[in-house]
């Protein structure tokens, strides 16, 4: 391809990353649990449209800037630490979204989807990861500028949409019951801002260096 080096070592490398759990895989996985396939599906694209603008940022070279500046890392790192624990307690401490399906569906469905987008977009070691990542599959002789990159960054967002999706429809297909007593609906909601909260924890702990 154009530009770019060893894409069959990438495709490989990019599926063996994305069936790895991390953040955003324990994200969507929580939200299918505790809300259902739709909310699932919902948080899944919000996460790879945060991933596509990552793949933008590294390819524009703005990724530098958060790789340096340990102000900017910090700014975003905070935010995005702040943002998960918000989500977290309010499932904690809030209701059951058993009603998603009957409660203002365009309501809910951007307000799903804003929030799986602004937990990739606010995570800085997402696009640190991709800073170091990406350009290792560049040809240093690449004369197509960013076109490169975006479809590396292209290729990585298929794979992991197409493993979350299966992770999607199989959380939600088994606890499909559970989510329909509310009491344990209640559980499992809890469950997930606890989960949440965790991974807001976890990403006050990373540092600019890795």
């Amino acid at each position: 391809m154009p530009g770019i080096i060893n894409y069959g070592l990438f495709v490989i490398s990019g599926i063996i990353l994305n069936i790895t759990p991390g953040p955003d895989t324990f994200y969507v996985l929580g939200q299918s649990i505790s809300q259902g396939k739709r909310a699932g599906i919902l948080s899944l694209l919000g996460i790879e449209s945060a991933t596509l603008i990552h793949t933008m940022v590294v390819a524009f070279g703005l990724a530098v800037l958060f790789a340096k500046s340990a102000l900017a890392f910090g700014i975003l790192k905070y935010m995005g630490a702040a943002y998960l624990i918000y989500l977290g307690g309010r499932s904690i401490f809030g209701r059951s979204e058993v009603s998603f399906v009957k409660e203002h569906q365009a309501e809910k469905r951007l307000k799903i989807y804003l929030q799986g987008f602004f937990t990739s977009l606010f995570n800085p070691k997402v696009i640190l990861f991709f800073l170091a990542f990406l350009p290792q599959f560049v040809s240093s002789r690449n004369s197509y500028g960013v076109f490169p990159f975006i479809i590396l960054g292209g290729t990585f967002i298929c794979t992991g949409t197409i493993w979350m999706l299966i992770i999607t429809l199989f959380s939600a297909h088994v606890t499909q019951k559970l989510r329909g007593n509310i009491t344990l609906a209640n559980i499992l909601n809890k469950a997930t801002g606890i989960l949440f909260v965790a991974l807001g924890l976890n990403l006050l702990r990373v540092k600019a260096n890795g």
